[in-house]
């Protein structure tokens, strides 16, 4: 698979980019109509490699230059490569011995009853029922 990706790789660099990027408005036509297709996706990776070999110019212009003169902040080693630098030269502590391992915590068990059924309360009124109750006229007959 490497191989297979490294020998790609070889074939896009050797592409010229002013040809690739004439094809750039038909694939970004393509690519931005969505249909579920063999020929979408096709159009999907052609559009990424003709991308990526732009941004690979782009990014090799940019490294160049700024290698080509050096900036003030790189003269003072403010740069991040060169705090890094730094950073690696400078002495390190000796190390600390490890910690003993901590022993492990004992875990609580928390005990799952069913609920309690609520206890009526007595303090209101009783319920009368309908045996007892003297205000209807036909239970009297």
């Amino acid at each position: 698979m490497e191989h297979l990706l490294h020998k790609l790789a070889v074939q896009l660099d050797a592409m010229d980019e002013a040809s690739l990027m004439s094809l750039w408005d038909k694939y970004a036509a393509i690519v931005s109509q969505f249909e579920p297709s063999r020929r979408w996706e096709e159009a999907v990776l052609i559009f990424g490699l003709i991308q990526t070999k732009h941004w690979k110019n782009q990014l090799l212009n940019h490294q160049l230059v700024a290698s080509s003169k050096p900036s003030a902040a790189h003269a003072e080693g403010r740069t991040p490569h060169a705090r890094l630098a730094q950073k690696l030269l400078e002495p390190q502590p000796a190390p600390r011995a490890p910690e003993p391992p901590k022993a492990p915590r004992r875990a609580t068990v928390i005990p799952f009853v069913p609920r309690k059924k609520p206890v009526p309360d007595n303090t209101t009124e009783p319920t009368r029922d309908a045996a007892s109750d003297k205000t209807n006229p036909q239970s009297d007959a």
